[in-house]
């Protein structure tokens, strides 16, 4: 019988579409966190898509719900229990830079969170996202610096994925390169220009009024 109960139990999580663990992370409830980990509740269980959708964040793991609230506690028990930190769109990291919560940044990137990472659900662009986020914050900004944040990156922003971008920031630097290594070519070039606007603007001498 105990058996039965704990399979209809284990059925009905799934039917639900989110594990306690995802309530426990939500309400703040550490105690009922702890003992769901000490149970062997998986941390990584993810929401199911229908409940996903409801958020405008698209979460799914009970980390990103400790992490959303700014609650240490619960997100220190998820990461001490293995909860990995890049299985939401939006990172875990990423929210808690953008809400100013230095001590969970600090603490994500202690589990290993990676610091150069992207939101590219709504778009293409690989401009660092973090950086977006805390412009006007230096200490944030010392902080991602300090954990090996690639602030070069500012200056390679391409739509596609990082390997057209890598590819496309060559191919404009051979470009360049080409130009300012052919500064004749560039004065002939521009000789001509100069010539064809400078007849164009001349007025003829024998006008008649």
């Amino acid at each position: 019988l105990q058996n039965f109960i704990l399979k209809l139990f284990l059925r009905a999580i799934r039917l639900s579409g989110q594990s306690p663990v995802h309530s426990a992370a939500d309400g703040g409830q550490a105690d009922c966190l702890t003992l769901l980990i000490q149970k062997g509740y998986d941390v990584n269980a993810l929401l199911e898509k229908h409940i996903s959708e409801n958020y405008d964040d698209m979460r799914k793991t009970a980390l990103f719900f400790a992490v959303s609230n700014g609650d240490v506690t619960c997100s220190e028990l998820l990461l001490a229990a293995g909860a990995r930190t890049d299985l939401d769109p939006l990172r875990c990291i990423l929210v808690a830079v953008r809400a100013e919560r230095y001590a969970l940044v600090q603490l994500l990137l202690s589990y290993g969170a990676e610091v150069n990472c992207y939101f590219r659900v709504i778009s293409n662009t690989v401009f660092p996202t973090a950086l977006q986020y805390c412009l006007r914050d230096q200490v944030m900004l010392r902080l991602l610096l300090n954990s090996g944040y690639q602030a070069y990156k500012c200056f390679q922003c391409c739509h596609g994925n990082s390997e057209e971008m890598e590819s496309t920031w060559a191919d404009l630097h051979n470009q360049v390169y080409q130009i300012y290594c052919q500064p004749k070519i560039i004065s002939v070039r521009t000789a001509s220009i100069l010539s064809v606007v400078d007849n164009s603007l001349s007025l003829p001498t024998n006008l008649d009024f």
